[in-house]
């Protein structure tokens, strides 16, 4: 470059924008008072159903090494794994269909990222102080108030992450004896691993992360806008209002947990949780102008200043019933299967070592082994038959007992009387029933060979 020329400066451009701290200010009403109703029932719900015993065991236990799932009483095996499928879809449902109505309430009031950054925030907000003093203390220099007051909140954040790592832990292995081996320090490594990591990702997420879950890792938010039409309900603010009320006092923005503007519009970091309807309702309060500035409301009814009644009777719609009919004809099927659902449950598995032999007598003898599964609480005492052949009989002991949600490989025998089935492979049924429960019966088909 030449001398005389002047020096060019090279601009320096960013491709992201750097993370701002967001600092929630607390808000109070009716949707606050909802949202902290949901934080209670739903850590109620976590924190205690480990704790909750029925018939002798947990009431709600994944045991995973004995591969037993027992759930108020049912106990489901691998072979039910038909049953989580059909919860799954019926979850799946639901969320479209409380989506398509209400947009993201989910999200907003029950979603365990939304409560445990609710849970984490009360916790910050009683160490550290309201949002300007958490303000000021993020500016401030390390001192020895600062750091008290950030251990302090670190380790009441850590205790609660450490708790529900354990609670969770404490669905896959009982856990009264989880407790009493964290408190022995002798838990095992995979538990000691899992009560770690889950309490590390309850720590990380709803600590450190926050708003960033939402706005990046979920995929919900980036979906949702499939469910959404004209009339869902979502938080709106009313633009044509707003000319007139607003007063740009920025508590909307301030009370918001992922720190967006709602007068821009709706936008798909938000949640859903309302906490700029409380906060905008306040100030509507203080400056003597009536509620709804911000508000739950559809497209339509901003767009034709629709009332209550006549966004209520746009709900049910074709989108809504659709989902509507598929979520209750989907329970109504996975309630009826498990209503009928026989807690017997038979596997037939011919020895294959052995086609068939003659044996003492003459007579023809195959080789089973019956995996016979118990899946009730309770034990029962079984009878086993077989029919299929004429003269067809069980050669050894036909009654076997199992104790409840219990599994029991049990070897069986099974001969004919020469000259009755010729040559070849023929079906028979072994039938298994209790003595003491009629409607407790199952039948397996099988093949018996005759040898030529």
């Amino acid at each position: 470059m030449n001398a005389r020329e002047p020096a060019v400066k090279e601009a320096v451009i960013k491709m992201y924008a750097a993370r701002e701290d967001i600092h929630p200010r607390e808000v109070k009403g009716r949707y606050a008072t909802w949202r902290w109703v949901c934080v209670w029932l739903t850590q109620a719900l976590f924190y205690g159903l480990p704790w909750l015993n029925m018939r002798g065991r947990q009431a709600v236990l994944f045991d995973l090494g004995s591969r037993k799932f027992h759930l108020f009483g049912l106990v489901l095996w691998p072979q039910d794994f038909i049953y989580l499928a059909g919860l799954l879809i019926i979850c799946a449902y639901g969320l479209f269909l409380v989506t398509t109505v209400a947009g993201r309430v989910w999200c907003g009031y029950a979603c365990p990222q939304t409560v445990y950054t609710e849970i984490f925030l009360w916790i910050e907000r009683h160490i550290e102080g309201n949002r300007s003093a958490r303000i000021r203390l993020d500016r401030q220099p390390w001192t020895l108030d600062k750091i008290g007051k950030r251990g302090a909140k670190h380790l009441a954040w850590g205790l609660v992450a450490l708790w529900t790592g354990f609670t969770f832990v404490g669905y896959f292995t009982p856990v009264r004896q989880l407790a009493h081996e964290a408190l022995g320090f002798s838990l095992g490594p995979w538990e000691a691993f899992w009560v770690l990591f889950y309490g590390f990702a309850t720590y990380g997420n709803a600590g450190w992360m926050r708003e960033q879950v939402c706005k990046y890792m979920c995929p919900y938010a980036r979906f949702q806008s499939a469910m959404f039409d004209r009339d869902t309900l979502i938080v709106s603010y009313d633009t044509a209002r707003g000319e007139r009320d607003c007063i740009a006092c920025s508590m909307c923005v301030q009370v918001c947990p992922t720190g967006i503007d709602i007068r821009k519009g709706l936008q798909y970091e938000c949640i859903g949780c309302a906490a700029c309807i409380d906060a905008c309702d306040s100030v509507m309060d203080k400056v003597g102008k009536p509620h709804g500035l911000i508000r739950y409301a559809t497209e339509n009814a901003l767009a034709g200043r629709w009332n209550a009644a006549q966004i209520k009777r746009r709900l049910l719609r074709p989108r809504v019933i659709g989902y509507g009919l598929a979520f209750f004809a989907i329970a109504a099927a996975f309630s009826g299967a498990l209503a009928l659902r026989t807690p017997l449950k038979l596997d037939v598995i011919r020895d294959r070592g052995a086609m068939g032999r003659e044996v003492e007598d003459g007579m023809i003898e195959n080789v089973y082994r019956l995996q016979i599964m118990n899946t009730a609480e309770r034990e029962h005492l079984y009878r086993i038959e077989v029919d299929g052949i004429p003269s067809a009989g069980i050669a050894d002991e036909d009654l076997v007992e199992l104790g409840g949600a219990s599994t029991r490989a049990v070897p069986v025998r099974v001969r004919i009387q020469p000259g009755k089935a010729g040559s070849g492979s023929h079906p028979i049924r072994f039938t298994v029933s209790a003595l003491d429960d009629a409607a407790l019966r199952v039948t397996e088909k099988a093949v018996f060979i005759v040898p030529k």
